[in-house]
Order: structure tokens, then sequence, then C-alpha cells
């Protein structure tokens, strides 16, 4: 039966395999046009891949450079900068200092201590200068006022005959600063103190006017108090005697009329003084030979300091300068001692006898 069915049907049966093989062929060739064409594919996009990649190190190079150069750059300019504005090296940095003795609160003539300085003001500011000239305008200093850096230079350049400038920090054209720096760098200035005007107090901002050259700094508003201290502390000039009014004696331990003169001519209050300097110091040779022995180097400079202030206030003008000596001897290394610890044990006691003859002629 299926053999007769064959038999009337194959030609449909041939015609349907040839076209089922057809299809097969068709289909497979189609997928292999598939593979290839996905080969091609992938071939053109490798090397826009890798040409996209080479572009992006290309650009990441030149910014690369690019910040490389603006770093160096930017180093050059901070070295030219810290060049500029580098700590002076000063070499007058050892200016001679006074100890400042301790005082009541200054007045406008206590100022007049200090008459023959020459003192050089730059301050841009006219109240700042009125106030300044205000209060030692009657005190015998010589003042020369600048109103800017650039001025004080130009005066310094026809009179360096200054102790000391006052010098505000900020002013136009040059400043405080800058005018120091150029002052420090100068010989024919290294025996002038430069002291700073300046309402910055910070620690920062004290060691960059420190760095700049400046010795010192005043606060402003300016307190009469520091203000002298300073004066006080620089005034190197040697004061002038009157030989009609000197001592005939020049042992004499005690300067009577400068004591009562520290002392507003208050004798009862120099008498009160001179009772507390033999009360505290009157064995102050045998404490301070114990402090050395026993090498307490910093107890025996805290005695000399006070010893030093009270002899300033007393009159005690030798004793005063024998314990600024031992201070100083004090700083150095196998600095011998016994010569001027002796020197001060003799004059300590002078000084004692003299104050009890006073006291006992006067009560």
């Amino acid at each position: 039966m299926y053999l007769k069915f064959l038999a009337q049907y194959q030609l449909e049966v041939i015609i349907t395999l040839a076209l089922l093989v057809l299809l097969l062929l068709y289909i497979l060739l189609k997928k292999r046009l598939k593979k290839k064409k996905a080969s091609l594919e992938i071939q053109a996009v490798i090397p826009d891949e890798y040409e996209q990649d080479e572009q992006n190190n290309k650009t990441q190079k030149d910014i690369y450079d690019i910040e490389i150069e603006a770093e160096k750059e930017k180093e050059k300019k901070e070295e030219e900068v810290a060049t500029v504005q580098k700590p002076v090296q000063n070499i007058s940095h050892n200016f001679k200092k006074q100890i400042v003795p301790p005082h009541e609160k200054i007045k406008k003539e206590d100022f007049s201590r200090f008459s023959g300085m020459h003192i050089l003001l730059a301050e841009d500011n006219i109240i700042n200068q009125k106030v300044i000239l205000g209060l030692l305008g009657d005190s015998g200093i010589n003042i020369e006022v600048a109103d800017d850096g650039q001025e004080a230079l130009n005066i310094l350049e026809k009179d360096n005959n200054f102790t000391l400038i006052l010098m505000d920090a900020h002013m136009p054209n040059i400043d405080g600063f800058e005018a120091t720096r150029i002052i420090r760098q100068d010989q024919r200035y290294n025996h002038i103190v430069v002291v700073a005007l300046s309402g910055d107090t910070a620690s920062d901002d004290i060691k960059k006017m420190k760095d700049a050259g400046m010795s010192e700094t005043l606060e402003k508003p300016l307190k009469m108090d520091a203000l002298y201290d300073i004066l006080y502390a620089y005034n190197t000039r040697e004061p002038k005697q009157n030989k009609e009014n000197s001592p005939k004696n020049n042992t004499i331990a005690l300067n009577i009329k400068e004591g009562l003169n520290i002392c507003a001519n208050d004798q009862e209050l120099y008498q009160e003084v001179l009772n507390e300097f033999l009360n505290n110091y009157a064995n102050s040779s045998e404490l301070l030979n114990s402090f050395i022995q026993k090498n307490n180097y910093n107890e025996a400079d805290k005695l000399l300091l006070d010893i030093a202030g009270v002899t300033a206030n007393l009159g005690a003008n030798t004793l005063h300068d024998i314990t600024l000596k031992i201070k100083e001897s004090l700083k150095k290394e196998n600095q011998p001692l016994s010569s001027i610890l002796q020197n001060y044990q003799e004059e300590l006691q002078k000084t004692v006898n003299e104050i009890k003859i006073y006291i006992q002629d006067n009560s």
C-alpha cells in the first residue's frame, strides 16, 4: 500500500525533499554570512577603539605635561617670594640693651630722662604722629618724622645718626617690613634699633616682624609705659654729669640724690625702699654663692635680676653694674666667677653700711 502511495506521489515527494534541502542550505548559508559580517564588524571596531585609546593617552600626556609645567612655575614663584621675604641675617642683632628697673606708672615728664636721644618715627597716620609727638615733644628727644617707608629710607641716606626707629608695619609706597629689610641689609645702619608699631599682636605677626629685622614690637594704641621701657632699654647715651655736683669721692656706694630723684624726692618713700633692701638683700652675697656652687644658675639669675632692678632704684650704681656683669658671666661657660663675686660682696657691704648710716642720720 505504501509503495503504491509513493509511486503515485513520487514527483511530489522529490520536490518536497528538494525544497527541504534548499531550505537547509539557505539557512546554513545565512548563518555563515551572519558570522562573517560579525567578524568584519569586530575587526572594524578594534582599530577605532585602539585609535581612541591612543588619543586618550595622548590627551592625558598633554594634560600631565601642562600640570608639570604649572607646578614648576609655581615652585619657581615660591622660591622667588621666599628669597625676598626670607628672615634677614642681620649683622648687628646684639644691640646693647639695658635691664629696665621696676617703676611706677609712667608720666609724660618721665620721658625727659631720654633728652638728646635721636629717634626716627615712620608713621603714615597723622593722628598717631600727633600722639607720639605730643607725648615726647617736651622731653628733649630729637624726632624726625617720615610718612612712609621710602621717606624713612631717604632720611637715613642723609642722616643715620639715630638710636632707634619707630616703624609702622603697614604704610603706603614701601611698608615697614620692606623698609626694615633694606635697613638691616645696610651696614651703615647696624647701630639703629628698629621697633615695630602695629596693632597685629598674634604670634605669627610678631614672627613676621622679627624675620624682617624688627627687634621689638610696640602695640597700637601706644601705651606710655611700654614706650618708656623701650626707650630706657636702648638708650645707650652716656648721661651728662655736672662736674660741680659730682661726688669728690668716687668710691661712694650710694648716690642718695639719684635715689631720691627716682622716688620723686619723697624721703619717707626712699627710706622705706632702703629698709626693704636691707631686709631682703643684705645677705644676698651668701645666697648667690650658694646657688652658684650648686650649679643652680636659674635661681641665681632670678636673684640677680631682682637686685639689678632694686639697686637701680636706690642709686647704688656700682653694685648695679657688678650685678649685671655677674648675670652676663653666668651665660658663658667656664667663666671664672670668684673675682667678680668677691667684688660683689665688698660693694654690697659698702652699700649696706651707707644705707644704715643714711637711715640713722634721717631718723
